[in-house]
């Protein structure tokens, strides 16, 4: 895989059990109960029962044969392991190397496989140097195996496994292969595994040829390539995945196609791409939008003129439909036309033929016509505006794009596809999004879909300082309402309401976030001496708060606080810069 250029990094080591703190792997868990969502920042996750596993494990194994499970199960983990790897990154830049890939074991005891005791962890990213030994108690992965088959001979770690290698290849840029050497399904009291580069193992062709699904390069899944032929067309989604399947369906064919959708959704983006994947690929894509023409003008675009048809008209030219010719024409916001225009447009979809303005004479066109609106055309059939004999003409093959607030799989796929996008436009050097930023993105409805978005993240980088991450800060200065209706996971474990992340309160917010992370290390017995949270920091956030809970009452705010209302008035004066005179 070819790496992006790094600083010369120091060789970290340690040798010790002890994990690094794990606040900021907890703050990216959102749970979203209202739509059947779990996010480990950007990325959805599932929460399954483990005997679910066991049974799809077992299923894999009686139906493929054991080796064939194995590859499939470890290429899973390694797919995972890449991306937890690309937030490790993000989450500790700056942070010692070694406490980036423990990231690794973190978010597998988060995750529920099992716990993770670090044995030794040697990195050197400069000399591609690595090596990782650690001890896994409790394994899902290895219990569910000896629940089904009882002791084996081998080990049986095979997701946990392709994990380890995924995160720590994504992570030096070059193939390291973990093992298991021994394993709690073979006899032992835990499972233990070896991670180093692959040249240093003997075998080491053999493990790399059970992780290969159709090719990896330097120990890393090559990307696939952009879907339907286009850098723009990108999405996870359920919904975006069966609008792809429809335009594969229909692309070589000569149907007509109507998108339907709301406005931004992607619909013209979608006809280009339905252009480029079709046998009319090397014939030219005509786009008009029918809204953006006045009523006067509206025949002449799509049929063309002939000189001395009106007034002005001093030369013939040709119109959209001949232009489009051998290729496609897409009619942008149908709906619009009026009812002469809809009539002369049917003649020419029905006879695939035209006559220019003030002409004579008939123009046979070989044009395939797609067709979009934000419209609900049936309706407009049934309210008279759109006549019913165009409708059956355009509506051969409908294709329905949802909206972005039904696809949120899509959005953190967009947000870093155009944050790729305008960071190269605008020569910006922006690393990625912060907690509150996915957050609100996640939790916004975007009623604009993803022309919206794309002029948010846009915003961002701009707003963006270089070498820094886009907040919820720099995306949502419009005035556009962001409802929280995530649940976070707490200090303890405990599952709780996230408070708002409006578009003008991120900076407070933030501050408070800060505190309540210094005030969680303290009690914890951590120290960080880069935080310079102060009491008086402290102070203000718990006065903060406990007027937030009691409504602005000053006097239930001070029997919360353990304090009397003068006391509390008095803290509010000095905090509002009326000094400390005496005066209460």
């Amino acid at each position: 895989m070819a790496q992006t250029k790094k600083e010369p990094a120091q060789a970290s080591d340690k040798s010790t059990g002890a994990m690094p703190d794990n606040t900021d792997l907890v703050s990216r868990i959102h749970f979203s109960p209202d739509d059947g969502h779990i996010w480990l920042d950007d990325q959805r996750m599932l929460l399954w029962h483990a005997s679910g596993f066991g049974v799809l494990r077992h299923e894999l194994i009686e139906s493929l044969g054991t080796e064939r499970a194995r590859g499939l199960l470890s290429r899973m983990g390694y797919n995972s392991g890449t991306h937890d790897a690309e937030l490790a990154r993000r989450l500790r830049k700056g942070s010692e190397p070694v406490d980036t890939v423990l990231v690794g074991p973190q978010l597998h005891m988060l995750e529920g496989i099992g716990t993770v005791t670090p044995v030794r962890t040697h990195v050197d990213e400069e000399n591609g140097q690595f090596y990782g030994e650690y001890l896994w108690h409790g394994s899902a992965e290895a219990e569910e195996h000896i629940r089904l088959y009882g002791l084996e001979a081998e080990p049986v770690c095979w997701m946990q496994i392709g994990y380890a290698s995924g995160f720590t290849s994504r992570y030096m840029g070059r193939p390291i292969l973990f093992k298991e050497v021994q394993c709690k399904a073979q006899g032992a009291d835990c499972c233990r595994i070896v991670g180093k580069p692959a040249e240093e193992w003997s075998d080491a062709e053999t493990e790399l040829n059970s992780l290969r699904a159709d090719q990896l390069t330097d120990g890393v899944a090559a990307s696939s390539a952009p879907l339907l032929g286009s850098d723009d067309v990108v999405g996870v989604s359920a919904g975006f995945n069966s609008v792809c399947h429809k335009l594969r369906r229909v692309a070589n064919t000569q149907a007509t196609v109507l998108f339907l959708g709301e406005s931004g959704v992607g619909k013209e983006v979608l006809a280009r791409s339905l252009h480029r994947i079709s046998k009319r690929s090397e014939g030219p894509f005509v786009a008009i939008n029918c809204a953006a023409i006045p009523e006067s003008l509206i025949e002449s675009e799509l049929f063309g003129v002939e000189r001395g048809a009106f007034t002005g008209a001093s030369h013939s030219r040709p119109g959209r439909f001949e232009r489009a010719s051998g290729g496609t024409l897409f009619l942008d916001e149908i709906g619009i036309l009026s009812a002469t225009s809809q009539g002369k447009l049917l003649r020419a979809l029905q006879e695939r033929e035209i006559e220019r303005v003030g002409g004579h004479r008939t123009i046979k066109v070989d044009v395939r016509v797609v067709a979009a609106t934000n419209l609900d055309l049936q309706e407009e059939v049934r309210a008279g505006r759109f006549r019913a004999d165009l409708f059956f003409r355009l509506n051969v093959f409908p294709i329905m794009v949802p909206p972005l607030r039904e696809r949120l799989e899509d959005i953190p796929v967009f947000m870093n596809h155009f944050l790729r996008k305008f960071c190269a436009l605008h020569e910006r050097k922006v690393l990625g999004f912060t907690a509150r930023a996915i957050d609100a993105m996640l939790n916004y409805d975007w009623p604009g879909n993803i022309r919206e978005l794309e002029n948010v993240v846009e915003r961002g980088v701009i707003m963006a300082p270089d070498d820094g991450a886009i907040d919820s800060v720099h995306l949502f200065g419009g005035g556009e309402r962001v409802e929280q209706r995530y649940l976070a996971v707490g200090a303890g474990g405990a599952l709780g309401r996230m408070p708002t992340t409006a578009g003008a309160a991120p900076a407070a917010e933030a501050d408070a976030s800060r505190v309540h992370r210094k005030v969680t290390q303290l009690l914890a017995g951590i120290v960080d001496d880069r935080d310079t949270t102060t009491l008086d920091d402290i102070e203000e956030a718990l006065i903060d708060k406990a007027l937030q809970l009691s409504g602005g009452n000053l006097s239930a705010a001070a029997r919360t606080l353990g304090m009397t209302r003068p006391q509390l008035a008095y803290r509010q004066k000095v905090r509002r810069g009326e000094g400390s005179d005496g005066g209460v």
